[in-house]
């Protein structure tokens, strides 16, 4: 791995060399070589601020912390790194993986898929709910009277959130959150 390692704003200190040389050469065993890394240390007022710039055959990751010791940011940087070189391999091995590895397992395939679906679930929508302080009797007529399967208010007498939604036997069920 061939590392350039660039101080702004800070002397050229040679343990920071080394210690970023350390670090990246414990995620060169995720990255095919040739590869390539730039980082840059840099101090502003009371910031350290490391990026690293990774170039390998086919992909680049950029990756930029700051934090308020120099190790505390190149340790998080690299962290986020890493992250991210994982995160492309799985991605190519999940690419390659496709049909020719699902046709040969057959059955056994069709029950990890549907596991690998609940794993990747993700947050589609967010609405954003003004609570309004009301009594349990009040959050039920409301719940009667609109088309909204829950409703989120303050209770008005404990001023804790709760929850009101419709069981499938048609009887509400209440949750109430302590704070």
């Amino acid at each position: 791995m061939q590392v350039s390692v660039t101080f702004r704003n800070t002397g050229s200190e040679s343990w920071f060399k080394d210690y970023v040389t350390e670090r990246l050469s414990k995620i060169q065993k995720y990255i095919d070589k040739p590869v390539e890394a730039h980082v840059v240390l840099s101090v502003e007022k009371f910031r350290n601020v490391a990026e690293v710039n990774i170039m390998a055959k086919g992909i680049n990751l950029v990756g930029k912390e700051e934090a308020k010791d120099m190790q505390l940011a190149i340790d998080s940087v690299i962290d986020k790194i890493e992250r991210q070189i994982k995160k492309h391999k799985e991605k190519s091995r999940d690419h390659k993986a496709g049909t020719n590895r699902a046709e040969e397992k057959g059955g056994a395939s069709d029950a990890s898929a549907g596991f690998e679906e609940e794993s990747r679930a993700r947050v589609v929508e967010t609405r954003r709910v003004v609570l309004k302080p009301m009594s349990l009797e009040e959050a039920m007529i409301e719940m009667e009277g609109s088309r909204n399967r829950f409703v989120i208010y303050r209770d008005a007498q404990s001023e804790n959130i709760s929850v009101i939604y419709r069981r499938e036997d048609g009887n509400f069920a209440l949750l109430e959150a302590n704070s």
